[in-house]
């Protein structure tokens, strides 16, 4: 039986109790009460940001979890952490497996300086002002979630299902994560190194003609893709589909489908061990050359270095 602890600070942003439901799941799916999930809170409740009010176990040096989870807040400049509770966590850390900041929880993890020397994420929103405040703090913006050693951070929203998942995956398994993953009809678990801000996103079309034509490449990036069939999707002439696509996106055509291929490839690249042969082909790449090609240019480095990096983070 694992025991999992959610620290709760007042204010706190309410979608980070949300993640309970992997741990939930995970013991529906295993058919055994392996979580224990509780909440602790100074004085023994915590009021969200919303209004709620969550009663909970009050947060001591002597409280015990085998996981803590510190929950985050909208804004840590207008929410401070409660000095008291980085310092009690500071000491409750030591004694637990791990340690985890959701969101905004990461500068709980830095107050009580669990962040020292380590890799670390947080919401984008908010990475620069991490640094800042914490500059022992190796702080990746751009990071789903980071595990370093016993400690480990994410970043808003979404992300936080990730890296409950990502724990779940250590705990009992691949096939079990991806068990809760399809219970919470989530498309897939992503991988840490996935970037926080995807091409669907970058691009944000205006019309419902040009989201159509990207919808349409990203389930096809095995095929070539050519202007036409995607003028073809967006009901527009290849001319005008041009024209109106680089206008609402600021990308071409062609630009635009590369950041979806290489999107597509990283996250193979992190998550499976196909070769690198396949994650070419099946994300529209030429061959292999040439994914290496579109990897400089996009991030920077070849995809053995992401795949490397990966199997470290692992």
């Amino acid at each position: 039986m694992h025991r999992i602890a959610y620290l709760l600070p007042e204010s706190f942003q309410v979608m980070g109790l949300g993640t309970q439901a992997v741990f939930e799941l995970a013991n529906l799916v295993v058919e055994e009460p392996f979580y224990v999930v509780e909440n602790y809170a100074l004085g023994g409740a915590a009021r969200a940001s919303t209004g709620l009010t969550v009663h909970a176990r009050p947060f001591t040096a002597r409280s015990q979890a085998d996981t803590w989870l510190a929950v985050g807040v909208l804004s840590p400049l207008s929410t401070p952490v409660a000095p008291e509770l980085s310092r009690l966590l500071g000491k409750t850390a030591a004694r637990a497996r791990r340690v985890a900041g959701l969101c905004t929880g990461a500068f709980v993890l830095a107050e009580a300086g669990l962040l020292d020397g380590r890799r670390a994420t947080t919401h984008w929103y908010w990475a620069d002002v991490m640094q800042q405040r914490h500059p022992l703090v190796q702080v990746e913006a751009d990071r789903i979630y980071i595990a370093d050693g016993p400690v480990w951070t994410s970043a808003g929203m979404t992300a936080e299902l990730d890296l409950a998942l990502a724990l779940v995956e250590k705990d009992l398994g691949a096939e079990a994560a991806r068990s809760v993953a399809h219970r919470l009809v989530m498309h897939q678990r992503r991988s840490g190194g996935q970037s926080q801000h995807s091409e669907m996103l970058k691009l944000a079309p205006k019309s419902d003609r040009i989201q159509q034509a990207l919808e349409h490449a990203r389930r096809n990036l095995s095929q070539a893709l050519s202007v036409e069939e995607l003028a073809e999707a967006a009901s527009l002439s290849p001319r005008q589909f041009s024209r109106v696509f680089t206008a609402e996106t600021g990308q071409s055509p062609a630009k635009a489908v590369e950041g979806l291929r290489l999107e597509a490839a990283r996250l193979m690249i992190e998550s499976s061990r196909h070769p690198l042969e396949v994650v070419a082909r099946e994300t529209g790449f030429r061959d292999r050359r040439h994914m290496r090609e579109a990897f400089m240019r996009g991030f920077g480095i070849p995809p053995q270095a992401v795949r490397r990096d990966a199997r470290v983070a692992s």
